[in-house]
């Protein structure tokens, strides 16, 4: 049976309003309110972004972006955004299908789709699919100064002293040795911590 103990009342209340928030905000990215909110305002249409992990965030970012690179993993939701973004008419999209394979050289074929983008000309990058850990750490070089480092349910790899359920701390530190290069990594990076109490997504800013 699945472990219920953070269904405490705090809990529950903030499950309920995530939900509401989903409800009057059907189009929104499944991220927290506050990081949305700070990527509304943020994003413009001259920039460029990467996202792994596709969905509701493709077609909102694809509004507010000149272009998105966007990859998935799963061939059936593949096909449903695929076909969400033909029916809108969204032209300014690179979609990728990527499956759960690794090259010769180890990385998956997932990651890789990040070099095929330039260095340092980024403003966006959005991680919220498979391999979390080695898709920050490949999407570094890529985002200029000043771009935005989008990680959703980070507080399930990173240490935080966030009340969602399932968070490290900073006694259990980082999810393993691929998350403590990605702490390492983005040390002194400029950082908002959001949370709605049922997970957290973190805003990094490149120096």
């Amino acid at each position: 049976m699945r472990n219920r103990a953070h269904w405490t009342p705090r809990y529950l209340l903030d499950r309920a309003a995530d939900r509401l928030y989903q409800l009057l905000h059907p189009d929104a990215p499944w991220l927290t309110p506050q990081a949305i909110r700070i990527l509304d305002r943020t994003l413009r249409r001259d920039q460029r972004g990467l996202e792994f992990g596709s969905g509701r965030s493709t077609l909102w970012l694809a509004k507010r972006l000149g272009r998105l690179t966007s990859v998935e993993h799963n061939p059936q939701w593949y096909q449903k955004v695929k076909r969400k973004m033909e029916y809108d008419r969204v032209g300014n999209v690179d979609y990728h299908f990527a499956a759960q394979e690794e090259n010769p050289d180890g990385l998956p074929a997932y990651v890789r789709i990040a070099d095929e983008i330039p260095n340092r000309c980024l403003s966006l990058v959005l991680v919220d699919g498979i391999y979390r850990d080695l898709c920050v750490l490949a999407a570094v070089p890529k985002l200029r100064a000043g771009g935005l480092l989008v990680i959703d349910n980070v507080n399930r790899h990173l240490p935080s002293g966030t009340r969602a359920p399932y968070s490290r701390t900073p006694a259990t530190g980082p999810d393993g040795p691929g998350w403590e290069q990605v702490a390492a990594a983005l040390q002194g990076w400029p950082l908002t911590w959001t949370s709605n109490g049922v997970f957290d997504t973190a805003i990094y800013v490149k120096p």
